[in-house]
């Protein structure tokens, strides 16, 4: 990812609380020699100095099929806003777009009922856990062969993180009283993403 100076976050507490708060991510791979994406949600594990992503796809997905066969990129993306040129001091000046992007590369390692019953078992109740706790009993309460059909159509993986790279495009590279002008027109705005995207704005102007 293309990450100018001014916008790069490289804290692995921060980002990784973001990807926890935007956990359904695109998830890319190569198939048959060109990039393939899959919209899923991920459970995001931080063990000590590791950050590990758990998730599944269908079996039918061409992309289930080559998950170790190399690197796979996760991308984890949230609010976004447009800042018009009107907000900065001088004219010459251009529109831009502000946001947060936290990309995570690894190679996934998959996981099926046929090879890792238990292994499968421990990736769907993560994922029960993380998304919806009170559908665990509901999951086991389900006949045998309801739930393994289930879990025989997909594959679950788990990824270590390699390389975790964090861009917040937040007006860094604007001088102060640019960034409380484009921070208050998104504070004023009626766009929920526009507020979030401000809210982000003035957690990095008090760390300045």
């Amino acid at each position: 990812m293309y990450r100018p100076a001014a916008f790069q976050e490289d804290s692995t507490e921060k980002l990784v609380s973001f990807m926890r708060a935007n956990s359904f991510a695109t998830l890319v791979s190569i198939v048959e020699g060109i990039p393939f994406a899959s919209h899923i949600p991920l459970v995001v594990v931080q063990e000590d100095d590791r950050v590990k992503l758990i998730g599944h796809l269908a079996k039918q997905n061409p992309q289930a099929q080559v998950l170790s066969t190399g690197e796979s990129l996760a991308i984890f993306t949230g609010a976004h806003a447009y800042i018009s040129p009107k907000l900065y001091e001088k004219h010459e000046n251009v529109p831009t777009w502000n946001y947060i992007a936290v990309h995570a590369y690894g190679v996934a390692q998959p996981i099926t009922l046929k090879d890792s019953p238990d292994s499968m078992n421990e990736m769907i109740d993560g994922m029960i856990d993380a998304y919806e706790a009170d559908y665990r009993s509901q999951w086991h309460s389900l006949s045998n062969g309801y739930r393994e059909g289930m879990m025989n159509g997909i594959v679950g993986f788990e990824m270590t993180v390699m390389r975790l790279e964090g861009k917040y495009k937040l007006s860094q590279n604007r001088n102060q009283a640019e960034q409380q002008n484009v921070s208050r027109v998104l504070l004023e705005s009626d766009d929920p993403a526009a507020q979030a995207i401000d809210l982000e704005m003035q957690q990095s102007l008090m760390n300045q």
